[in-house]
């Protein structure tokens, strides 16, 4: 039969309590009991009978986590994060991937929601006029956090970073840098990327500058659009000198179109990304970027939920903006 925190308890002339605070990871128990229940829990090979908590606790202890994509490299630190932050609370989590369709992410959150997941974190792609899912996690009184993108409109909890910002930022340091022919490879049809356009278009406008369209290319969001979204700049009369990118992946596609074309980096056109993702300074030439917080949205996010779901009072939605930071590396370094 399979060992009981009855028979750890028993083992150690302790009480079951302090059994299943020290497996739950909650209360407080001294170090030197928390390490005999721990090693007797491993010696016994116990396992958390999660049917018989949930039962008892009315809880599932886990949360769904659903995101755009896996493969970006920021939704994957996010990820890990979350994670990291849930796991000492005793908590898992479930992560879906919707592939910026908000069809499928409703789709997925009602999938998780049939599981009873205890709340939800979630970069949403739903427009402001469709939330018919958010009603019904509302309906089912299921706590959840948004992350990355706000929702106009929506009541909730949101964590992220200042938008605007780090268009103003990446567009500030290429004016700096004696930039005065700057390109924007702008990003998806989503709220955020209109909110780091903007910021570029301010910090034109602040420094003299006058926006143009021809200097305004869709880049989407990955590498492969980037190289394209650059070739279209690379046709260009007279020839951008910077180019501000929409995020890192955006930024390195369009570093390669730039090298294909003969030109270096940065001495012909510097670039900046957005991200400050984990490869970014390994490049051959490193990426001057934005940092967003990544893991810090991450860890917010996952407290955030974690607070509401233990709550047993309504908690106000809190909105927190991470700021940005600029990492400056050497696409940008060597200018005057």
């Amino acid at each position: 039969m399979p060992a009981t925190m009855q028979d750890i308890a028993r083992d150690l002339k302790v009480s079951v309590v302090t059994v299943s605070k020290v497996l739950r990871n909650q209360g407080r128990i001294s170090d030197d009991t928390r390490k005999r229940v721990l090693r007797r829990a491993k010696e016994l090979n116990y396992q958390m009978n999660w049917v018989a908590r949930s039962l008892v606790t009315r809880r599932t202890y886990t949360i769904g986590l659903l995101l755009p994509e896996f493969a970006h490299p920021f939704f994957a630190e996010i990820a890990r994060a979350v994670a990291q932050t849930i796991r000492p609370h005793g908590y898992h989590v479930v992560i879906s991937s919707f592939e910026e369709d908000p069809e499928l992410e409703a789709s997925e959150i009602d999938s998780l929601l049939a599981r009873q997941v205890d709340g939800l974190i979630i970069a949403s792609s739903q427009a402001p006029s469709h939330l018919n899912v958010f009603k019904r996690v509302q309906e089912r009184k299921t706590p959840y956090v948004l992350i990355d993108r706000p929702i106009a409109g929506l009541r909730a909890s949101f964590v992220g970073v200042d938008n605007h910002a780090i268009g103003r930022l990446a567009t500030e340091h290429l004016i700096a840098k004696g930039c005065c022919r700057i390109a924007h490879l702008r990003g998806p049809e989503v709220r955020i990327a209109a909110e780091r356009m903007e910021g570029y278009r301010r910090a034109l406008a602040k420094g003299g500058f006058r926006p143009e369209s021809d200097y305004i290319v869709s880049g989407g969001h990955g590498d492969s659009s980037g190289y394209e979204g650059m070739r279209q700049l690379l046709a260009v009369r007279p020839l951008p000198d910077g180019v501000f990118c929409y995020n890192d992946p955006v930024a390195i596609g369009a570093m390669k179109a730039i090298r294909e074309a003969g030109l270096k980096l940065p001495q012909d056109i510097a670039v900046v990304g957005a991200g400050n993702v984990r490869y970014s300074d390994v490049l051959s030439v490193p990426l001057t970027t934005i940092d967003q917080g990544t893991c810090r949205i991450g860890v917010l996010a996952a407290e955030l939920l974690i607070a509401r779901i233990g709550s047993k009072c309504p908690i106000r939605p809190q909105q927190i903006l991470i700021p940005p930071k600029l990492v400056e590396r050497e696409s940008t370094r060597r200018l005057a």
